[in-house]
Formats: C-alpha cells, sequence, structure tokens
C-alpha cells in the first residue's frame, strides 16, 4: 500500500496543476528562513565608525605634498547580509606644498610659497566580509572584508604666501578597493578597526603645468590607512 501512495503521489505531479518542484521549493524556502533566522540573531543592522589615520600620495603629487596627518573619517553602513554592506561616508587630509624658486604658472621670484591643500572626498561604499567558518580562531576574531568605494574628492589650495592670489577650487571622482579588520570589543555593538585603501582619483589640477619646470603635472595615486571605532545596532 505504501508503495502505491508513493507511485500515486509521483504521478499526480505530473497531472495538469501538479507541482514537479514542490520538494525543491520546500528546501529553498526552508533555506531562507534559516538565513533570516540566523542574521537576525547573529548579524548587526547598522553602524556608525569614527576613524583616524594617514593619507600619503606616490608619483609626482606625493613627491610635491608634505602629508598634514591625521586624516578624519565617518560613516554609516546598512547591513543588507550578514556579510554584506553598503554606506556612505566623508574624509578629510590636509596636505602642503613649498614653492621656492619660479615656475611657469608662478613667476615670482622666490617662488609662490606655501600652498595648503585640503581634500575632503564623500564616498559610496560596499563592504563584504569574507566567510571565516573553516579557518582558524584568530582570523574568525578578525572578521575580514573587501571593500570598494566610489568617491568625490573636492580640492582646495590655500596660497598663505600670496594673499593677492584667490583659492583654487575644484573636483573630480574617484575609487578605491582595498581590505580591512575588524576586532569585536562587545560582540555585535563595538568594534576597533584597520582599513587600507589605495585611490585612483581625477583631481582638477592632475595635469597641471603651472608648476614645470619643477613638477610637470600632479598625477598619482592616492593611499590611506584608517584606524576606527564603530557601534552597530
Amino acid at each position: 500500500m505504501a508503495q502505491d501512495q508513493s507511485f500515486h503521489d509521483e504521478i499526480s505531479d505530473f497531472e495538469l496543476g501538479g507541482d514537479i518542484f514542490s520538494d525543491f521549493n520546500e528546501e529553498i524556502e526552508a533555506t531562507r528562513i534559516l538565513r533570516d533566522e540566523r542574521f537576525f540573531r547573529y548579524s548587526r543592522f547598522f553602524s556608525f565608525e569614527i576613524s583616524l589615520g594617514f593619507t600619503a600620495f606616490d608619483g609626482n603629487r606625493g613627491s610635491a605634498y608634505d602629508n598634514q596627518n591625521p586624516t578624519f573619517g565617518a560613516a554609516v553602513h546598512y547591513f543588507m547580509e550578514s556579510n554584506l554592506t553598503m554606506g556612505l561616508g566623508v574624509a578629510f587630509s590636509k596636505h602642503a606644498m613649498l614653492i621656492e624658486e619660479p615656475t611657469r604658472g608662478y613667476p615670482q621670484e622666490d617662488g609662490v610659497g606655501l600652498v595648503e591643500v585640503d581634500l575632503f572626498r564623500v564616498f559610496y561604499t560596499i563592504r563584504y566580509y569574507i566567510d571565516t567558518t573553516n579557518l582558524g580562531t584568530a582570523i574568525t576574531f578578525s572578521n575580514p572584508y573587501l571593500v570598494g568605494r566610489a568617491e568625490y574628492w573636492n580640492e582646495t589650495n590655500k596660497f598663505k604666501d600670496q594673499p593677492n592670489i584667490e583659492d583654487q577650487k575644484g573636483g573630480g571622482l574617484g575609487f578605491s578597493f582595498g581590505l580591512g579588520l575588524e576586532f569585536p570589543i562587545e560582540f555585535k555593538e563595538y568594534y576597533l578597526g584597520i582599513e587600507f585603501l589605495a585611490h585612483s582619483l581625477n583631481l582638477p589640477d592632475e595635469y597641471t603645468q603651472k608648476l614645470d619646470p619643477l613638477y610637470s603635472n600632479l598625477t598619482g595615486f592616492g593611499y590611506s590607512l584608517m584606524f576606527s571605532f564603530t557601534q552597530s545596532w
């Protein structure tokens, strides 16, 4: 009788209106429910972080700039999944150039002097937390993640020794990629983090010739190392 009932159930799946994927759908639904239960039990939902660190450049921009650290930052993140977040943030760093000889754009005998550079950026960020289930305890504890950003950089050059020259302002889009670690102070609530990023940026003075022959342009990639304190809900 049991065999007859099983055979009848299989035949009914192929009848008009039957669902041959019913068992498969039940497994998908059970998996989704389990994932949601784990997310609500173990994951974070929102987080706010403040950060402090360093910003530097390579290339001609790195040669021209004296970095006035620290760099300041703040961001908010929303957890779409337990291992995937999106967020918005800002960061600010100061730099300086000392031009003590005449150049194409600044023919003064002793150069233009001290130029203060303020770099303010707004960014949209996505983080992907790496699955460390089968890795060591130390790696699991550090919550490693990959990060990507779309950034808008705003640059302001202030000519401190030439008050007759107006501040030069402009902006450009950039992208950055990197990795980070988050160490829990209190699970699901407080974390200490470290994040390294490489920035590809397009500032308005990137191909300037005003500093020629001292610097033929101001090209270069940016790099930042930030230490953060995060509170989560």
